[in-house]
C-alpha cells in the first residue's frame, strides 16, 4: 500500500499543480473520480496490462466514462499515465488529488458513519463542532452502518471519534480481559 502511494504521489503533485494554476481543480477532480471509478471495475482491471489491449483504447475508455471533464490537459495526464504503466493508481492518485485539494480549499473530508438515519439537525450541530474543532470547513460524508448496533463513528483525516455502542463494548472487552 505504501509503495502505491509513493508512485502515485508525483501524478497526482501534477495534476494538482497544473489544474491550482490553471484554475481547473473542480473539472480535474471530476475527471479523475471517474478515471478512479472505471479502472476500479473489474472487466478493466482485466484489461490493463493485458498484452492485446493498447494503452491508446483504454485512454479513449477512461476520457469516454469522464465525459467533458477530460478535456485536451487531461487526455494528456491520462496518456501519460498509461504510457508510464500507472492505470491501476488512478484511484490513489485521485485520493491524493483530493487530499491536496481540501487542503488548498482548507476543507476537510469527515466521515460520519452511524448505526441509524441522523437527523439533519444532528448533522448540522456536529459538522459546525467539526468545523470550530479542525479550524477548516468540513465536507460530510455519511453512511449507515447497523452493526454499530448505536450511536456512530466520526472519521477526519487521523481523527477519530468512536462514540459507538460496538466500539464501547469493545473497549469494555479489553479492560475486562486484562
Amino acid at each position: 500500500m505504501a509503495e502505491k502511494a509513493t508512485t502515485a504521489r508525483p501524478y497526482a503533485r501534477a495534476a494538482f499543480e497544473f489544474a491550482h494554476q490553471h484554475g481547473q481543480l473542480p473539472r480535474f477532480s471530476a475527471m479523475l473520480a471517474a478515471a478512479a471509478a472505471v479502472v476500479s471495475d473489474t472487466r478493466v482491471v482485466r484489461l490493463i496490462g493485458h498484452p492485446e489491449v493498447r494503452e491508446d483504447d483504454l485512454v479513449a475508455l477512461i476520457t469516454a466514462a469522464a465525459g467533458e471533464a477530460a478535456d485536451e490537459h487531461g487526455r494528456n495526464f491520462l496518456r501519460t499515465v498509461a504510457h508510464n504503466d500507472r492505470l491501476a493508481l488512478l484511484p490513489e492518485i485521485a485520493s491524493q488529488f483530493e487530499v491536496l485539494r481540501a487542503e488548498v480549499e482548507n476543507v476537510v473530508d469527515v466521515e460520519l458513519v452511524a448505526a441509524m438515519q441522523v437527523e439533519p439537525a444532528q448533522q448540522d450541530r456536529l459538522q459546525q463542532a467539526l468545523k470550530r474543532r479542525l479550524g477548516r470547513d468540513v465536507r460530510m460524508h455519511t453512511r449507515i452502518d447497523p452493526t454499530l448496533i448505536g450511536g456512530a463513528v466520526v472519521r477526519a483525516g487521523d481523527l477519530v471519534i468512536d462514540g459507538s455502542l460496538k466500539g464501547r463494548l469493545e473497549r469494555l472487552s479489553s479492560a475486562m480481559a486484562v
